[in-house]
């Protein structure tokens, strides 16, 4: 794997980090009575303003990564692999910061599937 594929994947590991707390922190900030009583419209502002963080890291990464100009993976391997690392970066935070949810089996053959699905996406096509 050159350097341009390993600093793209580690792009979108940092987008989905800011990603995962602008779509589901706000719900560890009402669990810890935080942001209990704030209107919706401010929990909205909130979270447009941790997306514009991984914005900045998700719009780099694809461009660079996009075979298109010159990066190494095609339109779909990058869908692909973001997702991956989505689920990966979930499945993390929502183990340590909300612990009432429990990673199962049925997750853990799901996540199974999905890194199934970029092994196909890197099969060569003919």
């Amino acid at each position: 794997m050159n350097k341009t594929a390993i600093f793209t994947i580690l792009l979108l590991v940092c987008s989905n980090i800011f990603m995962t707390f602008a779509w589901y922190g706000h719900l560890k900030l009402q669990q810890t009575g935080i942001s209990k009583g704030w209107p919706l419209a401010v929990v909205i502002l909130v979270s447009w303003g941790i997306a514009l963080l991984e914005y900045s890291f998700q719009v780099p990464a694809n461009k660079m990564g996009f075979n298109g100009n010159g990066g190494p993976f095609s339109l779909f391997q990058l869908k692909i692999i973001q997702e991956v690392i989505t689920l990966t970066v979930f499945t993390i935070v929502a183990m340590f910061l909300f612990s009432g949810e429990k990673l199962h089996w049925n997750h853990i053959c799901s996540f199974i599937c999905l890194v199934g699905a970029v092994c196909f996406a890197f099969w060569p096509a003919k």
